[in-house]
């Protein structure tokens, strides 16, 4: 994993429906609070729209719906979590976002087969932190919409080199 210190990899945890889930710090920009968010027409069901975040455009995605979850109305528990990886600027819209922590490596167990869950696609791992469970998210895969993904397989590219 080439975003890992020695044996360490320092995370962000945030939470989606009442699960933990986690992002290299090193692809985080800022934490933000919900802004008002601009529609885009013909935009996949998971693009919310795109805020402007001090003279930036950024495109936002809701996290719940990218993984198929049930959609929730926004309040000021939410946050925006801002993403930045090989270029592309993206907010993720999460429940909550409540701390960076230290993991070890060694202890990441592949990502599990779950059957029938869309979130799976997106899983690089889980990892036991005493008594929680946090699921390390790929995110080259959570930013590449599966049109996307197709059009690059037709023209014989590789579809998650961000």
């Amino acid at each position: 994993m080439e975003h890992s210190i020695g044996n360490h990899l320092k995370v962000i945890v945030f939470q989606l429906h009442n699960e933990e889930y986690a992002l290299p710090v090193e692809y985080i920009g800022a934490i933000e609070r919900i802004h008002p968010i601009t529609r885009i027409p013909r935009a996949e069901e998971f693009v919310k729209g795109v805020i402007n975040l001090r003279g930036v455009i950024i495109p936002i995605i809701d996290l719940r719906l990218r993984f198929g979850m049930p959609e929730t109305e926004l309040s000021e528990e939410n946050r925006i979590i801002i993403v930045n990886k090989n270029g592309l600027e993206v907010g993720l819209i999460v429940d909550t976002a409540s701390d960076v922590i230290d993991l070890e490596m060694d202890k990441m167990e592949p990502k599990p087969e779950v059957v029938g869950s869309v979130a799976a696609n997106y899983i690089d791992g889980v990892i036991k932190v005493e008594d929680r469970l946090l699921i390390l998210l790929d995110l080259e895969k959570i930013l590449l919409s599966e049109q996307h993904v197709q059009v690059m397989k037709e023209e014989g590219q590789r579809p998650y080199e961000i």
